[in-house]
């Protein structure tokens, strides 16, 4: 069985990062994956990893399709697949309209669209192929790699609703699903015809704290910050939360941005947020594995326990949350 987690781990510097990946792979995960929003870029932790760790199977979830040229997306993820032939998987995504226009001055139009074609032309560049096409959403004028990968890696897609998902089933090599419950992987694989080699990641935020009340401020925070990005309200709305979030929206729409937080039932964030001990944590991921998840991925939320920045304690819950081996 695979089982991931997302690194880096908070509070612990890249350089550190050592012992903790020798530490996951002891403990049983098969998987260390990158997200890339505001902290480090989604490369250079894996690349770590791929030294340090041979054994460990590496992913990014996601890599924006807007914040890189489409050959340096290419490069760089050429190189990593060098370093690492066999065990790189380059999931890429849409992002958001903060992170591409905000933060990184970039134009965020037609996100399908340009997913697509990202898809369409890293198959071909990391074949080594040369690409000379006019794209839809881009063109590319003469772009070979200079160095192709012996072994391209695999590529996912990140989904929401039923147009990406059949994309990633039609020409990707995976899916990666984030922000569901168990319960929606369901609703989301129904929209997925795909082979057996087809496999599907998800991201499963995880506050290991049998403080529920702790647990579900993390969670309605973050759940009011992401469900009011328009692709997650819509993801949910089709996931058929619009009644039970419908408050937390118009609050956000007021400018009520407490209000919005505070609107989120509880229901929801124990839905959305597995929290529990670290044993009850790895038993609800593993709900994900039963619902049809193939690579679940461990996203650590802040708990006393993990601020405190304590070795040891860090060490027991990581290794809490791991599979059972």
């Amino acid at each position: 069985m695979r089982w991931g987690i997302t690194v880096p781990f908070a509070g612990v510097p890249l350089a550190g990062h050592h012992t903790w990946y020798a530490e996951l792979a002891e403990a049983g995960y098969t998987d260390v994956w990158s997200a890339e929003v505001a902290g480090a870029d989604a490369f250079t932790p894996l690349a770590l990893a791929a030294a340090w760790q041979p054994d460990l199977r590496l992913g990014t979830a996601v890599t924006p399709v807007f914040t890189r040229g489409p050959g340096l997306l290419a490069m760089s993820a050429a190189a990593l697949a060098d370093a690492a032939p066999h065990r790189f998987t380059l999931g890429i995504g849409a992002s958001s309209p903060v992170l591409v226009n905000d933060w990184n001055a970039q134009s965020f139009v037609d996100p399908y669209g340009r997913v697509r074609d990202t898809l369409r032309f890293l198959r071909r560049a990391l074949s080594g192929d040369l690409v000379d096409e006019v794209y839809p959403t881009f063109s590319v004028r003469r772009f070979r790699l200079e160095r192709p990968p012996a072994v391209p890696p695999r590529l996912f897609l990140a989904a929401l609703r039923p147009g990406m998902l059949r994309l990633a089933a039609a020409e990707a090599d995976g899916v990666i699903l984030n922000w569901l419950s168990p319960s929606d992987v369901t609703r989301s694989l129904a929209e997925i015809r795909a082979d057996a080699d087809f496999e599907v990641v998800a991201r499963i935020f995880v506050c290991p704290t049998a403080d529920a009340g702790y647990a579900r401020a993390v969670g309605r925070r973050l759940i009011a910050a992401y469900m009011t990005v328009p692709a997650y309200a819509e993801f949910h709305r089709w996931l058929g939360r619009g009644e039970v979030l419908g408050p937390m929206w118009r609050h956000w729409a007021a400018g009520e941005r407490r209000a919005a937080a505070e609107s989120v039932p509880d229901g929801v964030i124990d839905a959305l947020v597995v929290h529990g001990d670290p044993a009850t944590c790895a038993a609800k991921v593993r709900d994900y594995v039963a619902a049809g998840v193939g690579v679940p991925v461990i996203a650590l939320l802040p708990t006393p326990d993990l601020d405190s920045g304590e070795a040891d304690r860090l060490s027991s819950i990581l290794r809490g949350l791991g599979p059972e081996v």
